[in-house]
C-alpha cells in the first residue's frame, strides 16, 4: 500500500512530505539515540518533540531545501528523512543528507534506493548540476553509500568535527547531473 502523499515512489518504498503528524512516532527518539547518531552532528543537546514540530514546519515553508520522510511501503513505516538542503537556485548545486533513524531498517538497502530516487528527481526534474556531501571519515555506511549513488571523493576538511572524544576528519564527494546520468545508465546496463 502506498500513501496518497507518496511524492517519489521507488520498488520498497516512497518519498513523502514530513507531516506534523510524524512527530508522535519514532521519528523525534532517533536524534536522542547515540547510536543512531554515531555519524552525524546530532545528539549534543536533547532532542524535543517541539524541536522536531518546528523543523518540520519550517522544512514544509522551505523553498531552498526539499526535506521528505522515507517510508516502507508495505508498512507505511516511517524508517529516516532524506533531504537536500542548500539548494542553490544559481549555482544549481544542493547537498545531500539521510538519516535511517529504524535500526531494524539498517542494511536492507533503503538508504540506496531513497538516494536514486532523490537523485534522480534532483537531476531530472530540479535541474540540478551538481549534488555534493560530507561525512565523518569515521562514518564508513556513508561513506559506501555516496559511492553507491555514483560520487566521488572530492577532498577532505582535516580534524574539522569532534567525535566520540577525537577530532576526525570530514570526507567530501560529489556528483556532476552528467556524471550521475552516466552511472545510472551504466547500471541499467
Amino acid at each position: 500500500m502506498v500513501s496518497y502523499l507518496a511524492f517519489l515512489k521507488g520498488q520498497r518504498l516512497y518519498l513523502r512530505p514530513l507531516e506534523v503528524e510524524d512527530c508522535t512516532g519514532p521519528y523525534p527518539t532517533w536524534f536522542n539515540d547515540e547510536e543512531v547518531c554515531r555519524g552525524n552532528t546530532h545528539h549534543i543537546f536533547p532532542y524535543t518533540v517541539e524541536m522536531a514540530r518546528e523543523y518540520i514546519e519550517r522544512a514544509r515553508a522551505s523553498r531552498d531545501e526539499l526535506i521528505l520522510a522515507i517510508v516502507l511501503s508495505e508498512s507505511d513505516l516511517h524508517i529516516g528523512n532524506i533531504a537536500l538542503q542548500q539548494i542553490h537556485p544559481i549555482h544549481r548545486s544542493a547537498e545531500f543528507s539521510i538519516i535511517i533513524g529504524e535500526k531494524d531498517s539498517w542494511g536492507k538497502g533503503y538508504g540506496t534506493e531513497a538516494g536514486f530516487l532523490l537523485l534522480d528527481h534532483a537531476f531530472s526534474r530540479m535541474n540540478l548540476h551538481r549534488v555534493g556531501c560530507g561525512t565523518f571519515a569515521t562514518n564508513r555506511a556513508m561513506r559506501e553509500l555516496a559511492r553507491a549513488l555514483g560520487m566521488k571523493e572530492e577532498g577532505k576538511k582535516r580534524q574539522a568535527a569532534y567525535v566520540e572524544g577525537k577530532y576526525v576528519d570530514i570526507i567530501e564527494y560529489g556528483v556532476m547531473k552528467e556524471e550521475y546520468q552516466r552511472f545510472r545508465e551504466k547500471m541499467r546496463g
